[in-house]
Parts: C-alpha cells; sequence; structure tokens
C-alpha cells in the first residue's frame, strides 16, 4: 500500500512547473502525518498557518522524501480540506 512509504517531514509536490532541492514540481506542503486515507500538512509549511488534510487517492508516487501528487497546485489548494 503506498501510504506505508509516506513519512512524517517528507516534501508534498503537486505537478507543475518548478522544482524545490532539485525535486520537479510546485511544493504544496510538508507531511505532518498518515491519518487513515489521507495526508495531514504541516501547519508550519502552509501558506495561512493552518494544517490542510489532502487524500491519499492525490498520490501519484512517492520518491525518496518527496510524495508526488496528481493533481496541480492551485487544485490542491482549493479542494484540500482544512483541519
Amino acid at each position: 500500500m503506498m501510504n506505508t512509504n509516506i513519512r512524517e517531514h517528507m516534501m508534498v509536490h503537486a505537478m507543475g512547473a518548478g522544482s524545490m532541492n532539485g525535486v520537479v514540481g510546485e511544493h504544496i506542503g510538508t507531511v505532518d502525518h498518515v491519518e487513515g486515507d489521507r495526508i495531514k500538512l504541516t501547519k508550519n509549511d502552509s501558506p495561512d498557518g493552518q494544517h490542510h488534510y489532502i487524500p491519499l487517492a492525490w498520490v501519484k508516487s512517492v520518491d525518496g522524501n518527496t510524495v508526488h501528487l496528481s493533481k496541480d497546485s492551485s487544485t490542491v489548494i482549493g479542494e484540500w480540506q482544512d483541519a
């Protein structure tokens, strides 16, 4: 199961242009932890200082220290759930 590969402090990247630390995609947050079928993102790395949740169904792949999502950043930010 994919969520067993997701760990605290991993970077979360949406599809799109750009990179961070050499990882392609747009950085949209950092994993706090996995809760059931969703990922809780840290509030320290959030644009509004709040925790947000994204569904595991959005995960395209996990590579090294990065979770890659199958959606672009504007969709992710528009559809994530507030804590």
